[in-house]
């Protein structure tokens, strides 16, 4: 299974890609989940200094950025995205000081730093919860959350229909100061995590305030999470429906996506303009269409959304092909980037999702539709490990498991944790060099076997996945054909076979020249195909040699023409 690059000549010095102007136009961005990536203490859950410590893995690497997700003071319902102050580092991840070395380092090292806001909930633990609840219905406290009289007799049922993302009705009834039953709060998510009011100036100007604070700390971006979610429909009216989260994504809900919440991202754009070297906001989400996405990155809103309908597409020429071309179509219009993942913190990993029963096909996908993402024009996502061919762990015992919705009936699957599981490094055993000491403790624990699937383990071996993604992303930074632009030419296939050129942009003042072609063989057969030109890197197997050639099955090609 060898794959290398064609020798492209000598090595050119290229400005680092944060100097380049427009830098998110084609970045390629790494996401960090704390608690999993490094842990530099030895009490098994990583952190800021573990992170701090593995940066030059990114950089060796060759992304662009990392996103961390969140390291705020939080009591971890829901892994840190039940924050409970905006402003603090929790200890279990270190200090703000700890926070100011990661960014210093990392910008040291030549690269962008992303942290996640958390702006539609807190956690029930923030301050300002804690305040409107002791102050009791009526007071203007309660004015910045969604509290609300129940219906019915003494109000015993919840104010709508509403449903939470993890399960189960999306209000919790409070306790009165005098000890009886109270009003609802809304939660569109855990009941640890109340929504925020977003028709409250207060609110508006709290977040304005935090991004102000972690902009001068020198971060470069924001990744919002839902995003979509801000502003729920005037008089919060019933759906109608039940299963609402089957509706994710994919129908209109009063709760999300809602027109209001583009007027605070241009206020958001105003602040971000605010500061030298282009600091951007990328949305999370989740919308009916792609058009509706891209109502997110209009110019004077966010830089990026991020792409789930392309991460939901299955291994499928046909369906890969319109997921391209409808996301790049959306996008042109308003001059924004598209953006293509296929893994992140709450979704099972592609190596696993690509062919759920057979793993080495699914890790054959992988590859290529690694190989094929980084192809398209655009910035892309990675998720942590997805470079070394991690697989989603199914069958972690239930007593290990922390993913709220794990516990509830009818909401998410309850498996975020598989995707979680902290990354091996090196060594024979676990903790595989996740923390400081040999056997020592990791929050969940790893599966036996992933010495063979550690950083060490695949550095310098030609045919592992590791080694694949440091090829691929040298050739993508240097290669004038790759990373921005807004299309690809479709050239004729087989079925089951994608191909595109990507057009140079100038000779890119380094060692490659000319057009790049991909091919992209989704098939479990191989395909006869016409050598289009010199074989550059492919996904799986020794370059093809000769004018005629086989695409072997679930294999991406990249061809210098």
């Amino acid at each position: 299974m060898t794959q290398h690059l064609a020798e492209p000549g000598t090595a050119t010095t290229h400005p680092a890609p944060g100097e380049r102007p427009d830098w998110w136009r084609e970045a390629v961005i790494y996401q960090v989940y704390p608690r999993s990536f490094a842990d530099s203490d030895g009490d098994g859950i990583g952190d800021l200094q573990g992170i701090r410590s593995r940066l030059p893995h990114l950089r060796e690497l060759g992304v662009d950025a990392v996103w961390i997700s969140p390291f705020y003071v939080s009591p971890q319902a829901d892994g840190g995205y039940d924050v409970a102050d905006y402003r603090a580092v929790d200890p279990a991840y270190g200090t703000l000081l700890d926070a100011d070395e990661v960014i210093r380092e990392a910008h040291a090292l030549g690269l962008r730093v992303i942290i996640d806001v958390v702006p539609n909930h807190c956690s029930d633990q923030h301050d300002w919860f804690r305040r409107a609840l002791s102050a009791g219905p009526g007071s203007p406290l309660r004015d910045r959350f969604h509290f609300r009289p129940g219906r019915g007799p003494d109000g015993q049922t919840p104010p709508n229909d509403w449903e939470s993302v993890f399960g189960g009705p999306a209000w919790t009834r409070t306790e009165n100061p005098d000890g009886t039953p109270g009003e609802w709060y809304l939660h569109l998510f855990a009941p640890e995590q109340p929504d925020f009011n977003w028709e409250h100036a207060a609110v508006r100007d709290e977040f304005r305030s935090v991004l102000r604070f972690w902009l001068d700390m020198g971060v470069d971006g924001f990744r919002i999470d839902v995003a979509h979610g801000l502003v729920k429909a005037a008089g919060l009216p019933d759906t109608g429906r039940t299963g609402q989260l089957r509706l994710l994504g994919t129908e209109p809900l009063p709760f999300f996506d809602q027109d209001g919440v583009h007027e605070i991202y241009r206020s958001w754009r105003t602040v971000l303009d605010e500061y030298p070297g282009e600091r951007i906001g990328v949305a999370e989400a989740w919308t009916p269409t792609v058009e509706r996405t891209a109502r997110y990155v209009r110019p004077d809103e966010l830089h990026q959304a991020f792409n789930f309908h392309y991460l939901s597409t299955g291994w499928d020429a046909g369906a890969l092909r319109r997921a391209i071309d409808d996301c790049l179509d959306a996008m042109r219009p308003h001059g924004a980037p598209s953006t293509w993942v296929l893994s992140n913190h709450d979704v099972v990993r592609h190596t696993t999702r690509l062919a759920p029963d057979d793993p080495g096909q699914g890790l054959r996908r992988a590859r290529a539709a690694v190989l094929l993402m980084l192809a398209l024009p655009g910035s892309v996502y990675l998720y942590q490990g997805e470079e070394l061919g991690l697989p989603e762990v199914t069958d972690l015992p239930d007593e290990v498991r922390q993913d709220p919705s794990f516990f509830k009936d009818h909401g998410q699957d309850g498996l975020r944790d598989g995707c979680r599981v902290p990354i091996p490094w090196s060594g024979t055993g676990a903790p595989y060099g996740f923390g400081p000491v040999a056997g020592g403790p990791s929050w969940l624990p790893q599966p036996p076997g992933w010495a063979r699937l550690s950083v060490e383990a695949q550095s310098g071996d030609p045919d592992s996945t590791l080694e694949l993604y440091r090829s691929a992303l040298a050739v993508r930074r240097e290669h004038p054909a790759l990373g921005a632009g807004d299309r690809v030419e479709w050239l004729q296939a087989p079925d089951g076979v994608l191909a595109f050129r990507r057009s140079a942009r100038g000779d890119g003042g380094g060692p490659w020249h000319g057009d790049l072609v991909c091919t992209v063989n989704t098939t479990g057969a191989p395909v006869p195909w016409t050598v289009p030109g010199r074989p550059l890197l492919s996904s799986q197997g020794s370059l093809p040699d000769g004018d005629a050639a086989e695409l072997p099955a679930d294999t991406t090609i990249w061809w210098a023409v």
